[in-house]
């Protein structure tokens, strides 16, 4: 755990000396002051601290990329390098542009890698030819981190734990179908899936997490609804339960199933947190647990079909965010949306995000794109504390299905906000920055440096114009801001809006925010 940091108001001051004997070694900001222009003496800066008279709003706003038959990204199998990059790029763009915070990106949609591994292939539906690397070569998993974080983005990364192979793919000899045999089972229509009983699946999937937890900077790990298969045979595993049974296992078939990824979950977890403490573990498990739970709902028992406990898995803690897929409208009575996240939500007894998914990609017009804005207002009311949703999938926001995107941007996304803080993860705040601030030719120039940038993911500068409050966000690499002294109306007939007041925080990975230390203008 880092050490907790403060920064006092009283050594502001002392700082800003220590800031500019700092500037020879320290970066330089990116926005650096015109030598030219004369500067213009002011009074020092009034430095206070009083009650915030503006909290900069709280939500997860999320969309899933889903690489398995090519749905989001790429567009097909066997772009260049340059068509996927700029496919994602706009992605990325896309999600700016409607004031997202995060991106949920797969990365192994079948026993398939889209980044570097040593572990399993390159995936068919990047390159069109599975264990084929890109052409020219890049790592697209690096890619997809850096120009997310770039636009202040976090990107988390989704696993599929068990499918071998999807029926849209094309299989050849690097597959796992081919290269341990033993661990697959055949189902229905086309599918392929490991058996998630045996320990050496467990072994095997468990190791691709971790991996790319130990070598890439993501901010997340995400598994989705898919454990046991959809299917419409038993799971073909008579051997793997023989074996248990001649070492003396004790729990009835369906048990020793939901048990198997029980364990694996927890390991999942567990290894996660001793890993990377700050690396936040998210599930998307199909929406409803049992039918009955609550009374009225009716639908699919994953508990009895898919062999997921996934109430366990949340009344235990064993992850920081749930995001269970609440593809259902309002008025549907035997699923609907608010009775199922009031109950998912009433079993949170740990306190974890409740983050519903929503099926984004179903909107066909205007009328499904309202129920969408309906549904995230409803999460917002029901979990008001640390509010979030997250859509499948990124493309139904690109194509702005039924104007969706429209009405998101112009009403519950109007505004960029910051993702809510994980306080069981990590809850000590960063240390302040250090804040220079000059008037000089009708701008306001702000330059800031803090003694340890690893801490910040993000700066929040709050301005004041007279009674009301705005604020930017911007990403760690910034360092510097130049914003009018005056605002002036275009007609002239309203009274301009004078800067009044300053302030510049640090937000950490896990959304800590420093301490706001206020700075006069004027």
């Amino acid at each position: 755990m880092k050490p907790r940091k403060h920064i006092h108001h009283f050594a502001l001051l002392l700082g800003l000396i220590a800031l500019i004997l700092a500037r020879c070694s320290a970066p330089q900001p990116s926005v650096k002051p015109d030598p030219t222009t004369p500067f213009e003496p002011t009074t020092k800066p009034k430095v206070s601290l009083k009650k915030h008279e503006f909290e900069i709003p709280r939500e997860f706003r999320a969309a899933w990329v889903a690489t398995v038959a090519n749905i989001d990204w790429p567009s097909q199998p066997g772009l260049t390098t340059d068509q996927q990059q700029t496919e994602a790029i706009s992605l990325l763009d896309s999600a700016v542009i409607l004031n997202l915070n995060a991106i949920i990106f797969q990365v192994r949609p079948q026993c398939d890698a889209f980044y570097a591994s040593e572990i399993e292939p390159w995936s068919y539906f990047l390159t069109g030819e599975m264990g084929k690397a890109p052409e020219p070569y890049y790592d697209p998993l690096a890619f997809w981190v850096e120009e997310a974080h770039k636009r202040g983005l976090e990107l988390h990364t989704w696993f599929n734990p068990y499918r071998a192979h999807h029926p849209s793919g094309k299989l050849n000899e690097s597959s796992i179908i081919y290269s341990a045999p033993e661990l697959v089972r055949k189902i229905d229509n086309g599918y392929q899936w490991l058996d998630p009983a045996m320990i050496e699946t467990q072994n095997h999937s468990f190791s691709v997490v971790m991996d790319v937890v130990k070598r890439y900077d993501i901010d997340g790990v995400h598994f989705d609804d898919y454990f046991y298969p959809y299917s419409d045979i038993e799971f073909p595993d008579d051997d793997t339960w023989q074996t248990y049974l001649v070492h003396k296992g004790r729990l009835k078939r369906d048990d020793w199933r939901r048990e198997s990824v029980n364990v694996f979950m927890k390991r999942v977890y567990d290894g996660i947190k001793a890993e990377k403490p700050w690396v936040k573990f998210g599930l998307s498990p199909f929406g409803i647990w049992r039918p009955g739970y609550p009374a009225s709902i009716q639908g699919y028992d994953q508990y009895d079909k898919l062999y997921a406990d996934a109430k366990l898995w949340l009344n235990e803690g064993w992850v920081d965010y749930w995001t269970p897929q609440l593809y259902w409208p309002t008025r549907k009575i035997p699923q609907s949306f608010p009775v199922l996240l009031g109950w998912w939500n009433n079993e949170n007894t740990h306190q974890r995000h409740m983050w519903p998914g929503l099926f984004t990609s179903k909107i066909k017009d205007e009328t499904d794109a309202l129920e969408n804005f309906s549904q995230i207002m409803i999460s917002r009311g029901m979990v008001p504390d640390r509010p979030g949703n997250v859509h499948f999938s990124m493309k139904a926001l690109q194509q702005n299905y039924g104007g969706v995107s429209d009405i998101l941007r112009s009403g519950p996304y109007v505004e960029p906000v910051l993702i809510p803080p994980s306080p069981w993860l990590d809850d000590l705040a960063p240390a302040a920055p250090l804040v220079e601030l000059e008037l000089r030719s009708g701008k306001v120039h702000l330059n800031w440096l803090h003694e340890n940038i690893a801490d910040v993911n993000k700066w929040v500068i709050y301005l004041q114009r007279g009674e009301n409050w705005t604020y930017q966000i911007l990403s760690s690499q910034n360092e510097a801001l130049i914003l009018p002294y005056v605002i002036r109306s275009e007609d002239g007939m309203t009274a301009p809006e004078v800067l009044d007041m300053v302030a510049i925080t640090a937000i950490d990975r896990l959304g800590n925010e420093s301490e706001r230390i206020y700075i006069s203008v004027r």
